[in-house]
């Protein structure tokens, strides 16, 4: 897996004309990882970087430059601090304008630094919750700019925004 260390690219022009702005896409792997690739042309004219939790996800979805960080979930404590510390470093090295993440833990971890840092923020919780939102989509309320679901009836009992299921 590719881990680029350049100096962070100011924003630009894109060929389309489109200004461009530097996105850290950031999911574990699985169907977080999934998703998160499915919203990958919504973002296609921008810098993209991309970060998940499984050796070699990344190149097997041409999803590069792309960074691998340690998986973690709440109930492992040490593990989640190190995750921490490894998204605090991805983060301000890449210094994104953006930080979108599908779930789950990691996510989280990447909202809130990158929010800690200046950027703008966006969760979309899994489509695989529809009931309520999941626990780490619960958490990313706090520091999501733009906090979504993929289901209606989600939205309506949480407060989070729908704007239609990537699957």
């Amino acid at each position: 897996m590719t881990d680029t260390k350049a100096a962070p690219q100011a924003s630009g022009e894109a060929s389309s004309g489109r200004q461009t702005k530097k996105v850290l896409a950031i999911a574990s792997a699985g169907g977080h990882w999934q998703q998160l690739m499915m919203l990958r042309p919504a973002f296609a004219h921008h810098d993209i970087h991309f970060a998940t939790t499984l050796p070699g996800l990344a190149e097997e979805f041409g999803a590069e430059p792309a960074t691998l960080i340690p998986d973690c979930n709440r109930n492992r404590k040490l593990e989640a601090a190190t995750t921490a510390f490894a998204i605090v470093r991805l983060v301000r090295r890449v210094r994104p304008a953006i930080v979108i993440s599908t779930g789950a833990l990691p996510g989280v971890m990447a909202l809130a630094a990158g929010r800690f840092w200046g950027a703008r923020t966006i969760w979309v919780d899994s489509v695989a919750n529809a009931k309520e939102m999941s626990m780490s989509g619960k958490q990313a309320r706090r520091v999501a700019d733009l906090w979504l679901t993929q289901w209606e009836d989600v939205a309506e009992l949480s407060d989070a925004e729908f704007a239609g299921a990537v699957l």
